[in-house]
């Protein structure tokens, strides 16, 4: 098997991990304070990437290394999970799955900036095209929605995006799980004291689901997830694995309607759905 199919196999395994995040999150925010859940999370998978790294020893990253490293940190370890978490207390984590469908924009973007990647320009119609779908969905919603969410929900897929591409370009140099891995180690000096300085008073009477659901984003959303995604982006390609990011909608919209019993509107469905062919449409042209 070629590298380029190992890749998207692994952003694969990655999407699928990374669909239940939302979810997740929507159920812990519920018990806890959405500051303290975002520094809790990083806490938890930053010792557990050191135990990897003391356990697994890597060659430190050259000093030139750390500014991506501290994109990706700033990226997905501390803007993604803080900003979707705040916006997760206004809208329902299927309304916010749909703005996942701007990753694959967001993360081309960057990727071209940063890696020098140059999709023809039928690539950006694409993206843009899926882009006006999601933000038209978001502004035609009735008054359940929230503008501060949405708001909220772009910042995240915006710094989320650049933290992808960033990682996406380091991995091609020290591999996926050493780049998330580093990432998380690096921030933890600030998550530490900020989960303890964020702590609640009391643990009692926070329900079972919710510290499964602080598990899940933690181990799995927050490590986990990104050992498989990077490697597959730096394998596949950025702007072509990144387009599959449009399969986790529907397996995070799937879960929110099982799990959380949440109502998954007919707009909802048909958004993510002209979105999912708007970035067919790009994967088709990810190469010039």
């Amino acid at each position: 098997m070629n590298q380029t199919k190992t890749g998207w196999i692994y952003g694969f395994i990655g999407v699928v991990i990374f669909s239940g995040s939302l979810p997740a999150t929507r159920v812990a925010v519920a018990w806890f304070d959405p500051v303290f859940l975002s520094f809790a999370r990083a806490t938890i998978a930053g010792v557990l990437a050191a135990i990897m790294l003391v356990a697994w020893p890597q060659k430190r990253p050259d000093q030139s290394d750390l500014v991506s490293l501290f994109i990706v940190a700033i990226g997905v370890v501390i803007g993604f999970p803080l900003l979707t978490a705040l916006a997760l207390q206004h809208i329902t984590s299927a309304h916010s799955i749909v703005f996942i469908g701007l990753l694959p924009l967001a993360t081309a973007i960057f990727g071209a900036i940063r890696t020098g990647e140059t999709p023809p320009p039928a690539f950006w119609l694409f993206s843009i095209l899926g882009s006006i779908l999601v933000a038209g969905f978001a502004l035609t919603q009735d008054m359940t929605a929230s503008w501060s969410g949405d708001i909220l929900m772009f910042l995240a897929i915006v710094v989320c995006g650049f933290g992808y591409a960033e990682g996406g370009k380091l991995s091609r140099k020290l591999g996926g799980w050493q780049v998330i891995s580093w990432a998380l180690v690096l921030s933890l000096p600030v998550m530490l004291p900020l989960a303890i300085f964020t702590m609640p008073q009391t643990f009692a009477g926070i329900a079972q689901p919710a510290w499964i659901a602080l598990a899940y984003v933690s181990v799995f959303s927050m490590l986990i997830g990104f050992v498989f995604w990077y490697r597959g982006l730096a394998q596949g390609g950025i702007a072509a694995v990144g387009q599959l990011q449009l399969l986790q909608p529907f397996m995070g919209l799937l879960l929110a309607a099982t799990l959380l019993k949440e109502t998954v509107s007919w707009p909802m469905a048909v958004a993510s759905v002209a979105v999912l062919a708007c970035v067919a449409g790009a994967k088709k042209f990810a190469k010039p």
